[in-house]
């Protein structure tokens, strides 16, 4: 099974509840990507493409499986920093 997601990298739990705020109050997710995250997929509007179990650090993986198609995370922390995820597929 393969999912299809983007995320907001950060390295602080306070601007990823900050923008998590900012994303459930309508901001545009893709944006905020470009704006914030600190990973280079930010330019992409946090779009990681399509991955299948296995290829995501743990904590990570799970989060993003455990979400709806089109569901939001709060804030997940990996040895990376803190992402918030949006699954799209």
């Amino acid at each position: 099974m393969q999912v299809t997601a983007s995320h907001i990298l950060v390295p602080d739990l306070a601007t990823a509840s900050f923008l998590k705020e900012q994303v459930d109050g309508g901001q545009d997710f893709a944006e905020l990507a470009k704006q914030h995250s600190k990973c280079p997929s930010g330019q992409n509007g946090g779009n990681l493409g399509p991955f299948g179990r296995g290829m995501m650090v743990p904590a990570f993986e799970q989060a993003v499986f455990d979400l709806p198609v089109g569901g939001l995370s709060g804030p997940v922390q990996t040895q990376f920093g803190y992402h918030l995820i949006k699954r799209t597929a």
